[in-house]
């Protein structure tokens, strides 16, 4: 049935060469050459002609004509799409460094400026000497974890940011049809030794936690102790804590929602679900105050001033773990104890910018909802037996 060859390709003339099956070799008066396949598509409203281009004859070999020739006709024949098909393999997949640099241009407008800045320097550090030059479609766990490997012990927390970036430049790809799945995360996550203490935001094992939350509920009735149970569960930063004030808290809808001026790491607006267990921390709070003002504080310091950031470390200390430290606590629980929850609910829950059109992905009332039932089952672990931390469960005047 093939009419042409290589040389008769070479020097065909302008016009129109039939090679059988519907395949063409067009020749234009400049000398220009391309593929043409006609097909015939069994739509549901009957037969209908589809005329392909194939590519450029200087590109595309006869071969390699007759070959995509082969596959979109039996597409044809079954009902399929050959122009989906066809436009699928003509997508060629970049390498990481183009990949993590296209993402960065695409989403770095809603960052922090400091994340920003941030992403590519590590990337640029860490990640493109080993596999910046791979295309993204072929990077498996292997590949991750010939990045992660050498920084994984000696820099815990630069490897899991870094963990993190590779990871939404992976899921980016993924989302522009560069590669057929995100990044590989429980794969890789048993391939990766479990991190000492970083040094300045030592973590609590999550398991010690609940065992902690009893002791520091047994120490007696304090703002301080009171903000510092707050603070694990709500997994909040200790400053965000210490500056929470009552107007932000809405008891009936068990949220607290903070102000973009008091999210300093993102500089936009947050609202953390309360568990059970946060609000009656609150109400507790509330009957410990004195000032029953609209916009006081909830944990107040001395003469009703933001407590010192010591208030709370000083509890924390002796254990040789840091305030700080409880956020990846609540991460790393999150990641092994809830893996039904998808990894940008848990981030979001931390206040991390997590990209709109990850939120757009989920519906954005599902989205809020998912992490509520993550911070209420992290609620009820870190709460144990610890009876003490549900007392009080009427609102004050109530």
């Amino acid at each position: 049935m093939a009419k042409l060859t290589a040389l008769k390709v070479k020097h065909a003339k302008p016009g129109r060469h039939g090679d059988g099956g519907g395949l063409y070799l067009l020749v234009s008066k400049a000398g220009a050459k391309s593929w043409l396949l006609r097909v015939v598509v069994n739509t549901a409203k009957g037969p209908v002609r589809r005329d392909l281009g194939l590519g450029s004859a200087e590109l595309v070999t006869l071969e390699e004509a007759r070959e995509k020739a082969r596959e979109l006709r039996k597409v044809a024949r079954e009902g399929g799409d050959p122009v989906a098909v066809r436009d699928k393999r003509q997508v060629v997949a970049p390498t990481f460094k183009e990949a993590a640099e296209s993402c960065h241009g695409s989403l770095a407008g809603g960052w922090a400026p400091r994340h920003a800045a941030a992403f590519l320097s590590t990337l640029k550090l860490h990640v493109f000497p080993k596999i910046g030059g791979m295309r993204v479609d072929a990077i498996d766990e292997k590949d991750i974890l010939s990045v992660l490997s050498p920084i994984w012990s000696a820099k815990p927390a630069a490897a899991r940011k870094i963990r993190q970036r590779i990871g939404l430049v992976l899921d980016y790809a993924k989302g522009h049809g560069w590669r057929s799945t995100g990044a590989p995360r429980d794969s890789l996550r048993p391939m990766l030794a479990k991190q000492a203490r970083s040094g300045n935001f030592a973590s609590m094992p999550y398991q010690e936690v609940p065992a902690f939350v009893a002791s520091v509920d047994a120490g007696g009735e304090t703002m301080g102790r009171l903000a510092l149970l707050f603070t694990i569960f709500t997994a909040a930063r200790s400053g965000e804590v210490r500056e929470a004030d009552w107007s932000q808290i809405d008891l009936e809808a068990m949220e607290w929602n903070r102000p973009a001026s008091m999210m300093r790491k993102t500089d936009q607006a947050h609202t953390v679900t309360l568990s059970p267990e946060a609000i009656a921390i609150l109400r507790r709070a509330e009957v410990l105050g004195t000032n029953k003002k609209p916009d006081a504080l909830v944990f107040p310091g001395m003469k009703g001033k933001p407590m010192s950031d010591m208030t709370m470390a000083k509890v924390v200390r002796p254990t040789g773990y840091t305030v700080h430290g409880f956020r990846s606590s609540f991460r790393t629980w999150a990641a092994e104890r809830m893996p039904s929850i998808p990894e940008p609910v848990a981030e979001a829950a931390l206040s991390h910018v997590v990209p709109d059109k990850v939120v757009r992905a989920y519906q954005r009332s599902d989205f809020l909802e998912m992490r509520r039932t993550l911070l209420d089952a992290w609620g009820r672990y870190a709460a144990g037996s610890s009876g003490k931390v549900v007392q009080l469960p009427l609102r004050l005047g109530a």
